[in-house]
C-alpha cells in the first residue's frame, strides 16, 4: 500500500491533478502544525459571532470593534446590520483578513502592512473566547487529520511602565555593548520582578487562564500546547518584561512549553534592537535551560530592508538566542555564514516553512523560496500555516502548494509529517504516543489511497 500510494501521489503531481491532490492531502495524516498563531488562526466569521455575543458594535468607518457607544466616531452597526450590507461586510473582510487582496481592485495597504494590520482589529477579542476558540481549532484540525497544534499566544500581559523602573533603564539596555554588560542590567531587572508580588500574580493568572481554557481539549486524537511571546516592536524594557514573564510561565506550566518573538521583523525598532533581543534570549536560556525557543527569524527579503540587515538574523537566532526551531528562515541565502548555518541547522534545529505567508508578506514564492536549499541540505523541515484565519487557508493547502511547486517525493512528504512531531516541544511521552498514532493513521490512509488509485487510474 505504501508503494501504491507513493506511485499514485507521483502521478498526481506529474499530471498537476490539483483537485485530486487536494483530496489526497485532506485525507493524509499531517501530524502537527508548529508555526501557528492562535488569534491569527480564527476566521473573521467567528470573530463576528463573538462580537454579536458581547453585543458590541463595529464602527462603519474605521471598522474597529466598539465596546462603548460613547466612544463612537462614525455610525455604529451591529453584526446583523453589517451582514445585511454586503458591500460593508466585504470591506470588513478585506481589512480583517487577506481576502480579495489580489483578485479585484480596491484600496489596500502594501502586503506586509496589510497582513500585520489585521490583528489590530480583532486582538481585543483574544482573551474573551479562548476556550471556544481552542475547540474550534481542535475540530478543524481533526477534520483535516492534524493531531497536534503548538499555538502562539499573546504575551503574559505584564506592563513594564506600571513598575518603578528608573528613567534610564531603556537607554542602558540599548547602550550595553556586550552580553556581559547586558547580563548585569538584566540580573537587576530579574531580581526586581521575581520578588514582586504583582508580577508573580500576573504570571500565575496567565497560567491559570491558559490552563482553564485548555481544560477538556486533549484526548487520544488531539493535543494542543502553547508558546508565549514578546512583541519585538516595543521598547526593550517591555520586550524583556514579556520574555521574562514568558520564560517563568513556561517553567511553571506543563502546557506552556516555549517562548517566541513576533511582529514585523522589518520594523525600525525590531531591526535596531535585533541583537539586543537575541542577547535577552541568551540571558534567559541560561537561567531557564529547560524552556524551549522557536524564533521568527529571517522573515525578510531583498528590497524590504537594507542589504546589511539580511546578513545575520538567522545566525543570531541560532547561535546567540539558542533557537531550536526557526520560523520562516527566508533570508538564509543572504546570510554571511549561510553555509555554516545550513550545516548547523541540519543537526540542531528545524525550519518552519510557511509558503502562503511568505508569498503574501515577502513576495517570495516558487524558486525564489529557499525550501529547495533547505531540502537539498537535509535541514529538518516542518510545514506550517502561520495565520490561517488571516490567510483564509489551512495546513492541507500548504502541502498542496509544496507538492505542486517543488514536487517532493511521497517519502519526503511523510518525513515532514513525522518531523512535526519529532521537532515539537511536546514531552517525550506525548511524542511517542503521537508517533504511534501517526503509524496507525498512515497504514489506514495508504490502504485507502491504494484502493482509490486502483479505481480511478
Amino acid at each position: 500500500n505504501y508503494q501504491r500510494t507513493s506511485e499514485f501521489y507521483e502521478s498526481l503531481v506529474s499530471k498537476n491533478e490539483t483537485s485530486l491532490l487536494t483530496l489526497f492531502f485532506t485525507k493524509m495524516p499531517k501530524g502537527g502544525d508548529l508555526h501557528h498563531h492562535y488569534i491569527g488562526s480564527i476566521y473573521v466569521e467567528t470573530f463576528l459571532e463573538w462580537i454579536k455575543k458581547k453585543n458590541w458594535k463595529i464602527d462603519s468607518c474605521s471598522f474597529e470593534i466598539i465596546k462603548n457607544e460613547t466612544s463612537k466616531s462614525c455610525k455604529l452597526v451591529s453584526v446583523d446590520e453589517l451582514l445585511k450590507d454586503r458591500a460593508l461586510y466585504r470591506k470588513l473582510l478585506t481589512l480583517w483578513s487577506n481576502k480579495d487582496y489580489a483578485n479585484h481592485y480596491h484600496d489596500q495597504l502594501p502586503p506586509d502592512l496589510q497582513f500585520f494590520s489585521t490583528f489590530g482589529y480583532f486582538i481585543v477579542l483574544s482573551d474573551f473566547f479562548m476556550p471556544e476558540g481552542l475547540r474550534i481549532l481542535k475540530q478543524r484540525a481533526i477534520d483535516e487529520n492534524v493531531q497536534y497544534i503548538e499555538t502562539i499566544l499573546n504575551p503574559v500581559g505584564v506592563v513594564s511602565n506600571t513598575y518603578n523602573f528608573g528613567d534610564k533603564v531603556i537607554q542602558n539596555l540599548r547602550a550595553a555593548k556586550t552580553q556581559k554588560d547586558l547580563d548585569v542590567i538584566l540580573d537587576s531587572i530579574d531580581a526586581y520582578y521575581l520578588n514582586n508580588k504583582k508580577f508573580n500574580d500576573k504570571v500565575s493568572q496567565f497560567i491559570d487562564n491558559t490552563e482553564k481554557a485548555h481544560c477538556g481539549i486533549d484526548d487520544q486524537n488531539f493535543k494542543i500546547r502553547f508558546q508565549t511571546t514578546c512583541i519585538r516592536t516595543q521598547n526593550p524594557l517591555q520586550v524583556y518584561t514579556d520574555l521574562l514573564s514568558g520564560f517563568v510561565s513556561a517553567e511553571k506550566s506543563k502546557l506552556i512549553i516555549g517562548v517566541n518573538i513576533v511582529a514585523p521583523e522589518n520594523n525600525d525598532v525590531a531591526l535596531n534592537d535585533y541583537t539586543l533581543h537575541m542577547r535577552m534570549f541568551n540571558h534567559l536560556k541560561r537561567k531557564y535551560p529547560t524552556v524551549d525557543k522557536a524564533l521568527h527569524a529571517g522573515e525578510l527579503t531583498l528590497g524590504m530592508v537594507r542589504p546589511e540587515d539580511l546578513t545575520f538574523h538567522i545566525d543570531q537566532a541560532l547561535n546567540i538566542a539558542g533557537a531550536k526551531r526557526i520560523g520562516h528562515g527566508v533570508d538564509i541565502v543572504y546570510e554571511t555564514n549561510a553555509i555554516e548555518l545550513l550545516e548547523k541547522l541540519k543537526s540542531t534545529a528545524a525550519i518552519e516553512i510557511n509558503l502562503t505567508s511568505n508569498e503574501f508578506i515577502l513576495g517570495v514564492e516558487g524558486k525564489k523560496h529557499p525550501y529547495t536549499l533547505y531540502s537539498k541540505y537535509q535541514v529538518p523541515i516542518v510545514i506550517s500555516t502561520d495565520d490561517s484565519g488571516v490567510s483564509r487557508n489551512n495546513l492541507t493547502n500548504e502541502y498542496i502548494l509544496l507538492a505542486t511547486r517543488y514536487k517532493p517525493s511521497y517519502e519526503e512528504i511523510k518525513n515532514y509529517v513525522y518531523n512535526s512531531i519529532e521537532y515539537s516541544f511536546a514531552d517525550e511521552h506525548s511524542k511517542k504516543e503521537m508517533e504511534r498514532n501517526l503509524d496507525r493513521k498512515f497504514l489506514k490512509f495508504e490502504k485507502q489511497m491504494s484502493k482509490l488509485a486502483s479505481q480511478i487510474q
